[in-house]
Formats: C-alpha cells, sequence, structure tokens
C-alpha cells in the first residue's frame, strides 16, 4: 500500500495516537479524513495537514457514512485507523455499589460497537476500488490495548471493549480476504495520551517506570510508525501486534 496519493480515515484523529497518525499520513502525502467529536481541535488539524474534518460519534451509522462519504468524494479511501475511544474506571462493586450499567454499556458502544461501525462502512467502500497491483483494495487498523488481555482493577467495561476489538480482527480479515482489504489491530501499552494525561503526575511516573524497555510512555509517534508499516507490509493481515515495550500489566 503507497500511502500517496490516497486518502484515510483517521477516528479520534483531533488528539493523542489519532493526531500522530493523521499528520504521519499526511507527511507521506495521504490525504486525511479526521472524524471527531472534538469540532474544534478536528478542524484546526485538518486545516494543518491540508486535510478535512467530520464531526462523529462513531456508533452512529449516519455519522460514520457522511466520514465515508467525505472521503470518497476526496479520492481513493484506502484506509482506515480507528483511534477514538474511552476509558472510564469503575469497580464492579464499589463504595457505592454495584458498577453503573450505563457506563459499561457506553464503553461497549463507543469502543467495540464504534469500531466495528467504521470498519463495516469502510471496507464497504474500499470493496468497490480497483486493487493495487498486490491486488488489495484497502487496509483497516483497530486500537486495542495491553488491558485486553491484562485488565488491571476498575477496568471491566475497559477491558471488555477492547477484548472485543481483538476478537473480531481474525474473522473480519477473514471475511474480507476475498474483497483484498486486510484487517489488523494494534494493542497500545502506557501510551502518553491525552488520556492517561488527565491522571496525577505521580501516577504517570509509576506507570512509565513499570515499562520494561524502553521505560517511558510511549507516543503517537511510536503508534503512527507501526500504522505506516502496516499500511506498507501486505503480509500483516489478521493479527493483533502488541505495542508495548514488554510491560504486562499489574492488578493496579
Amino acid at each position: 500500500m503507497d500511502i500517496k496519493g490516497k486518502v484515510f480515515i483517521v477516528t479520534g484523529g483531533a488528539s493523542g495516537l489519532g493526531e500522530g497518525t493523521a499528520r504521519m499520513l499526511a507527511a507521506q502525502g495521504g490525504t486525511v479524513v479526521i472524524a471527531d467529536m472534538q469540532a474544534d481541535k478536528g478542524e484546526a488539524v485538518a486545516k494543518d495537514i491540508g486535510g478535512a474534518f467530520v464531526k462523529c460519534d462513531v456508533s452512529n451509522e449516519a455519522d460514520g457514512q457522511a466520514v465515508v462519504a467525505k472521503a470518497v468524494s476526496l479520492g481513493k479511501l484506502a484506509g482506515l485507523v480507528n483511534c477514538a475511544g474511552i476509558a472510564p474506571a469503575e469497580k464492579t462493586v464499589g463504595k457505592n455499589g454495584a458498577h453503573a450499567l450505563a457506563v459499561f454499556s457506553k464503553t461497549i458502544t463507543v469502543n467495540l460497537i464504534g469500531s466495528f461501525n467504521m470498519i463495516r462502512l469502510a471496507a464497504e467502500a474500499m470493496s468497490k476500488n480497483e486493487p493495487e497491483a498486490t491486488g488489495e483494495r484497502g487496509v483497516l487498523i483497530s486500537t486495542a490495548s495491553v488491558a485486553a488481555y491484562d485488565g488491571q482493577i476498575g477496568q471491566a467495561a475497559y477491558a471488555a471493549s477492547k477484548g472485543g476489538v481483538v476478537g473480531m480482527t481474525l474473522p473480519i480479515a477473514r471475511d474480507l480476504a476475498r474483497n483484498g482489504i486486510r484487517n489488523m489491530t494494534i494493542a497500545p501499552g502506557i501510551f502518553g495520551t491525552p488520556m492517561l494525561f488527565g491522571m496525577p503526575q505521580e501516577v504517570q511516573d509509576a506507570l512509565a517506570a513499570g515499562v520494561p524497555f524502553p521505560s517511558r510512555l510511549g507516543t503517537p509517534q511510536d503508534y503512527s510508525k507501526l500504522v505506516k508499516h502496516i499500511l506498507e507490509n501486505d503480509m500483516l493481515n489478521g493479527e493483533v501486534i502488541r505495542l508495548d515495550g514488554a510491560i504486562r500489566l499489574a492488578p493496579k
């Protein structure tokens, strides 16, 4: 997959891993459609990289359709990178009683259903592309988390949502093989994103120190480098790659 001259959708592209990916794709000559709920930030990033912004709740069918329609209007939609997500923390039974069902439901809706919504809509559009020389018509990349495997205390909802993303990686790749569309997932470890920067500094420092090597927070650039490699290496399909410096999360 040659990035130059192609169109890519990045959900959650207004900040964090998504912004890093959007900037990488633009630097490589791609046209990026940023799909995000943060209109001000999303529009600013899109303007900065010569892309487009569409306000989007990834779990909403009409919003997803609008994003794909915008991408197709700009050229050949060759890639989708799902970075939109939420990460609430709540114990199954806490000081205030049972885990709020609405919180669990929303986490699954945004992280899992939202990822699948964008995958199915983008894949439908990609299936109509003229194939590349390799035979491929597009690449789908979703973001899980090491919490899918090592979920910590308070992460039942988050881990379940990301575990679902991991679980659907292979069957989607198998579904879309006949269409020449690859499907991959990245499972980041402890990354320096707005989600993490909302935590106290001592918590951030402790998390960074817990990474065996390199003992630092991951960066959006680390993530976007892997996205680039996945796009360019057509043997990568149906797999989840942990991007985590060898960390295995402790219970808390």
